[in-house]
């Protein structure tokens, strides 16, 4: 079946937080894409319409079997039944799990630049971001192992979250780092949550490597968030699951997700999953190969109409990290005058931590002919941008 990743859908007065923007503005920051999802969900949650009663919702077999089925198949990874929870959100897990193993004050280890949510749930639960700075070397990042083993043996750090595929810079950890970074945290009594919600947008002929599959340590010592959410483009059905493989560990995570009220599924989280993991694979594959086209085409224009601007090299995610320090130390003021000059809309690098402070994110999950408005504005805005920097010179 030919999938429709290219005809324009008008997002305006739907109550979009992606486009709840300026009528000339174009909005390309929140991972959020600009695409129905797949047929199959839409079928699925038609029916739940029809039926017309929207009552409380238990979680049934076919949710478990659905998620088994679609880790095994696709990441080669068996899942236990009783090693799943739902949970309503990556982030309300996450808040969840940093409420059952850690106490106020104490530390949160993260490999930086990494999504800026993770900051605000530390701050807000009142313990502190620990950073592990991402070296870079004009192209690409990697794991500096002697600052995070020394921070990972500092005694107030019992918890690490890890982002996997990681998110802003769309690096796939491979097998070998994963087991690397799962026998430190185990040496360190360091416990590794693993938001791996980014794991089935990776480009076609790539894969990615479930935390939890690599050994028994890490499957002991961790627990990992999933949901069909950011591939499936359905984040407000408000639908994910929690794998956490030990029960002294999964007795906690349950308790803090009850308190929390964050297990109840919707009248719609169950189906839509279970839709998405059991008849959405071809769609998710149509899905990557665009992506991976509009990556492309975004890295060409670049390339030939921006030289100065650099884009990381990357195989998950459809959000590209742009290197703006040839431009400027300071993306953040640069992106602002981008957006008020030409209306693009990116996430500033600052909030992601680490280097962020010389990047920007951009969504490039849209139609080519969006994409194609959103890198001339780009180009437009780093023009003006260094005509106006020139004058000030």
């Amino acid at each position: 079946m030919k999938y429709d990743f290219e005809t324009m859908i008008d997002r305006r007065g739907t109550n979009s937080l992606k486009w709840n923007v300026g009528e000339n503005e174009l909005p390309m920051w929140v991972a959020d894409m600009d695409f129905q999802t797949a047929p199959e969900i839409i079928e699925a949650l038609k029916e739940k319409v029809c039926h017309g009663i929207f009552g409380y919702t238990i979680i049934p077999n076919a949710w478990h079997e659905a998620i088994m089925g679609w880790w095994r198949t696709r990441h080669n990874f068996e899942i236990k039944k009783e090693w799943l929870r739902f949970c309503t959100g990556v982030i309300p897990a996450i808040d969840c799990a940093i409420r059952a193993l850690t106490n106020p004050g104490e530390k949160i280890l993260m490999l930086t630049p990494i999504y800026n949510h993770f900051f605000i749930s530390i701050k807000e639960n009142e313990r502190e971001a620990v950073e592990c700075q991402l070296e870079y070397d004009g192209s690409k990042y990697w794991i500096n192992y002697v600052d995070l083993e020394a921070k990972l043996a500092d005694p107030k750090t019992p918890l690490m979250i890890l982002s996997n595929p990681h998110n802003p810079t769309g690096n796939i950890w491979d097998k070998e780092t994963l087991a690397r970074i799962g026998e430190l945290c185990q040496k360190h009594q360091v416990t590794v949550i693993a938001d791996e919600i980014h794991c089935d947008l990776t480009d076609p002929g790539y894969a990615y490597t479930p935390f939890a599959s690599v050994s028994e340590t890490c499957a002991h010592n961790s627990i990992t968030c999933i949901a069909p959410t950011k591939a499936f483009n359905i984040a407000g059905l408000q639908t994910a699951a929690v794998v956490v493989p030990a029960e002294s560990l999964r007795e906690k995570v349950q308790k803090a997700l009850e308190v929390g009220d964050s297990a109840e599924p919707s009248a719609f989280a169950i189906d839509a999953a279970v839709a998405a993991f059991t008849k959405g694979a071809p769609w998710l594959d149509a899905l990557r190969a665009h992506i991976f086209q509009n990556k492309q085409l975004a890295g060409r224009f670049i390339a030939e109409n921006i030289p100065e601007v650099s884009v990381v090299s990357s195989h998950a995610t459809y959000l590209i990290w742009l290197d703006f320090s040839e431009i400027t130390d300071d993306s953040t003021k640069l992106c602002q005058r981008i957006r008020e000059e030409t209306g693009l809309y990116m996430n500033i690098g600052e909030i992601y931590g680490g280097n962020g402070g010389q990047f920007a994110r951009l969504n490039v999950a849209c139609q080519s002919e969006r994409l194609k408005d959103g890198l001339a504005r780009l180009a437009k805005g780093i023009q003006l941008y260094k005509g106006q920097k020139g004058e000030r010179e």
